[in-house]
């Protein structure tokens, strides 16, 4: 049966169609929770004495949170979970107001690695943000808006025994409307009602988004198909236990600072200012640790006793395909969160890390399951290895089991992300 997290959860994927919505979402959540929103352009807040020191900030698509104990000193490690806010998909291209054979259409590039055919057919959103002319940012969607329409199959006879191939150029550009594009102006619809006029945009970054809400279904209601799982289900989980570590203002575990990171472009692999291969995460730790008097030997101290918990999604055994799963190792959906391995470091797990997830799980009362790939499937990759080789911390990978990852709607079991909130929680709490 469904639970109120997932409830709790599939509203948060509809507050979140971009990497820009997800992170403001997250800001919005802590800040409710009682975290303060810091400006990195302003002076680092003090610790006060006798308070736990709880802040948020937002980096474009990127958003940090921190929950520090009133005795934190220079040396005290941190605990981190690392995820990210984007996903695979479409990202409007300048001049997009295209079109051809009296259609309208929006001019867009792919953006990381979509399964592309999962696109086709579906009522598709712009969402992300724009910026005005003086320097304004607004976030803005504009709900169901574009289709990427497939030929029909009396136009391609074979394509159901040969298979679909999509031109990325040609193929994937979307319809939303007909007319002459020269008169149009896709833009200006998607700014409405945004207090902006389609006239003073001067940047943009708007990606598309299914428009589809979140969906419980099953047998017994067990299984959970959206958009966006990957890497909503590990922000969400994060998000959840961070709001758990500072709740009520009450002082966090007294021998670390819990810190929460969502990392932006991971999808395109992290090289970036708000990616987890840019400088965010050891910005705001080492303005942590510099406002409690720490040096640069007492930050590498601290790095040194200090754990990332890296949450991203993983794959479940596929019932159509099982060869290209291990032999061995079989996650199944509904069987609890993932510890990802592989032996070409694509995860950061190793044996010290295998161990933490044991004692988290088990504190939590939570079951897990090993990944690893076939030795005949090339790995994916996660933050997890790049945030150890940037900052010399040690790091665990994790994550939620789903079926079509990278597809416009992904699926999980219904208890599998709760399962994973239940592990980060117990790492803040310090098991």
């Amino acid at each position: 049966m469904a639970s109120e997290y997932i409830d709790d959860f599939a509203a948060f994927i509809q507050a979140s169609p971009s990497s820009y919505h997800a992170a403001a979402e997250v800001a919005r959540q802590l800040e409710e929770s009682g975290f303060a929103r810091i400006d990195e352009t302003d002076a680092w807040p003090t610790p006060e004495a006798d308070l736990p020191q709880r802040g948020v900030l937002v980096r474009d698509g990127a958003v940090v949170a921190w929950a520090a104990p009133p005795n934190a000193g220079s040396t005290t490690p941190f605990r981190i979970v690392g995820a990210h806010t984007d996903s695979p998909g479409f990202k409007l291209k300048p001049k997009p107001t295209t079109g051809a054979a009296g259609w309208l259409q929006a001019g867009v590039e792919v953006y990381g690695g979509p399964l592309l055919n999962s696109w086709l057919d579906r009522e598709l959103e712009l969402a992300g943000r724009i910026v005005t002319t003086d320097g304004t940012e607004h976030l803005v969607r504009s709900g169901a808006l574009l289709r990427i329409p497939q030929l029909a199959v009396h136009l391609d006879r074979g394509v159901n025994n040969e298979g679909l191939v999509l031109d990325k150029q040609r193929h994937t550009q979307p319809v939303w409307g007909v007319g002459d594009a020269e008169a149009a102006d896709l833009l200006a619809r998607v700014v409405e009602g945004s207090g902006a006029e389609a006239s003073e945009i001067a940047g943009y970054d708007l990606v598309t988004v299914d428009t589809q809400e979140p969906h419980v279904f099953g047998l017994n209601g067990s299984l959970f198909a959206s958009k966006r799982l990957d890497n909503l289900s590990s922000v969400y989980a994060g998000l959840r236990a961070m709001i758990a570590a500072g709740a009520g203002g009450a002082a966090p575990a007294s021998d670390h600072i819990s810190v929460l990171v969502a990392f932006d472009h991971e999808e395109l692999g992290s090289e970036s200012r708000s990616g987890a291969n840019g400088p965010i995460l050891h910005d705001v730790l080492t303005r942590i640790s510099g406002s409690s008097g720490a040096d640069g030997d007492q930050l590498q101290r601290a790095y040194a006793a200090s754990w990332c918990v890296s949450a991203d999604a993983g794959h479940a055994v596929h019932p159509n395909y099982p060869e290209r799963h291990d032999p061995a190792n079989r996650p199944i959906a509904g069987g609890g969160a993932l510890l990802k391995i592989n032996a070409n470091q694509r995860y950061a797990t190793d044996a010290h890390g295998a161990a933490l997830w044991a004692r988290l799980c088990a504190a939590a009362g939570v079951p897990y399951q090993e990944f690893v790939s076939n030795n005949s499937v090339p790995c994916g990759t996660t933050i997890g290895p790049l945030t150890a080789t940037r900052l010399g911390i040690r790091t665990v990978d994790v994550g939620v089991p789903l079926l079509s990852m990278h597809s416009a709607r992904e699926l999980c079991h219904v208890d599998d992300p709760e399962f994973l909130a239940g592990a980060l929680t117990a790492f803040y709490a310090g098991a």
